[in-house]
């Protein structure tokens, strides 16, 4: 299986997902930006509610792509188990989160603007990124969002390293992993369009989501 984008990503794993359909008890949290037109799909064909719930990656000093951990909305920060005997300088750790930190804010002020996040205690929060290597992004998310008390915490992606997802099992109340090829590679490398998610894709993408229009098959072209 290979997705043409993440639009037809969201597609495949909405139908992995509709025992959940018409549940008002739902909500879709989708991880920016690339979660989020995977999200959009899937919040559609669920009739439940969208929102974003920013994650961002902690990049080990001078390797920036490995995630050495990641910080979530409500201050949680979660380190990678993987570099437990790894020395990294406490103060590089430090510039590391700050810099993060201050990225998180920005894009909770441009995605949400004024409008308050969806409470999630009580509900059946779904978490949605558009691929699972590490993982580490999707930990501090569902850490974060335990702390909220919801009722149930699905993480849902269409693509993923099969280690990943059995890793997710009894952090989380279900894992719903569409793809999960072998070898994995990367996320990137079962998509024919991964593409950057711009930030004014996402805020269409929310606009349409919250005033309840329906986007064209390009949510680019009403930008």
């Amino acid at each position: 299986m290979r997705f043409a984008d993440r639009k037809q990503a969201g597609d495949v794993l909405a139908q992995r997902l509709l025992a959940y359909r018409d549940d008002r008890s739902v909500i879709v949290l989708a991880l920016p930006r690339g979660g989020v037109p995977v999200a959009f799909e899937v919040a559609q064909t669920l009739h439940a509610p969208l929102d974003v719930f920013i994650v961002r990656k902690l990049g080990m000093p001078g390797h920036e792509e490995f995630a050495m951990g990641a910080i979530a909305t409500g201050g949680v920060m979660v380190m990678n188990p993987d570099l437990a005997n790894v020395h990294i300088p406490e103060a590089a750790i430090e510039q590391v989160t700050a810099r993060e930190r201050a990225e998180l804010a920005r894009r909770e002020t441009l995605y949400r603007g004024e409008r308050p996040p969806l409470s999630i205690e009580q509900r059946k929060v779904i978490l949605v990124d558009d691929g699972l290597a590490t993982g580490s992004t999707m930990l501090a998310a569902a850490t974060a969002v335990r702390k909220q008390q919801p009722k149930e915490i699905v993480v849902a992606v269409p693509v993923a390293a099969a280690e990943t997802c059995r890793a997710f099992h009894g952090v989380v109340d279900d894992v719903v992993c569409a793809f999960t090829p072998q070898p994995f590679l990367a996320v990137g490398a079962w998509y024919g369009d991964f593409g950057q998610v711009s930030d004014a894709e996402v805020h269409a993408l929310l606009d349409a989501a919250w005033g309840g229009r329906t986007l064209s098959a390009n949510p680019r072209a009403g930008i």
